[in-house]
């Protein structure tokens, strides 16, 4: 038999595919992982074919997210000086083109 004419099997995908895990899966099995005793811990990793480095980057990515969210300042952010200086410009150029209309108006009167 010729390998050419062999076809492949079916069961092996041509090219492996990365598994990605949404925010809310990764904190439903922390939760879970961090409630179990070290059997339950084991059996919870096999069911979900999940690895310990898995769970060990998760618990760094949601404590990172905590720390920035815990680090972000109060209340609104702070202004833009251009924005700032731009709305001053604008109700200046306002101001002076009403006065311009005023004075046109006294010089046809």
């Amino acid at each position: 038999m010729s390998s050419s004419n062999q076809t492949p099997d079916p069961e092996v995908a041509a090219r492996a595919k990365t598994r990605t895990y949404t925010a809310a899966y990764k904190a439903r099995i922390l939760i879970e992982y961090e409630g179990l005793d070290k059997a339950g811990k084991g059996a919870l990793l096999r069911r979900e074919g999940l690895y310990t480095s898995l769970i060990s980057a998760w618990r760094q990515q949601r404590d990172q997210g905590a720390l920035t969210a815990l680090a972000k300042p109060a209340g609104r952010p702070q202004a833009d000086p251009r924005d700032r200086e731009n709305a001053r410009l604008r109700q200046r150029v306002e101001r002076l083109e009403s006065e311009l209309d005023k004075a046109r108006k006294v010089i046809e009167v």
